[in-house]
Order: C-alpha cells, then sequence, then structure tokens
C-alpha cells in the first residue's frame, strides 16, 4: 500500500467490509502507541450528524415562515 501526494490510501475491500466502512462513512484517526487507528465516527460526532441536531425545530422559527424547504436548506448551509 502506498500513500498518496494527497495523503491518501485505498483501504482494501476485505477490510473496509469486516469494518463496516461503506461509501462515504465518516471516520477518524487517532494515533495511539505509535501506531495510527482508523475508526468509524459515532453518529454523534459526525459533521453531518451535528448539523442535523443544530438544525432540529428551526423550520418552525417566525423568520423561515412561507420559505421553501430548498431556501432553508439553503440558508442553514451558508449559500446565498
Amino acid at each position: 500500500m502506498r500513500i498518496t501526494s494527497k495523503g491518501q490510501v485505498t483501504i482494501p475491500r476485505e477490510i473496509r467490509e469486516r469494518a463496516g466502512l461503506l461509501p462515504n462513512t465518516e471516520v477518524e484517526f487517532e494515533y495511539r502507541d505509535d501506531e495510527v487507528v482508523l475508526t468509524p465516527m459515532k453518529k454523534s460526532k459526525s459533521k453531518g450528524w451535528r448539523a442535523i441536531e443544530q438544525s432540529k425545530g428551526t423550520a418552525n422559527e417566525p423568520i423561515f415562515r412561507g420559505w421553501t424547504t430548498d431556501q432553508i436548506m439553503a440558508f442553514l448551509r451558508g449559500e446565498d
């Protein structure tokens, strides 16, 4: 296995399958006892789940009355 100039590496299929690492799985790296450890992030820790938790109930705010779902999502993403 070789690390690319961008720091990327391909995880062999057998290891991905055994570890349950599906496409788009968020992972975290830790340096522990002179080894690099890769683990899937718990849903509560992942960026996507944090964004969902933070936005729960926001569509009920008065500012969003009359907005479409696409408009609310664009606003929450910080898009113009």
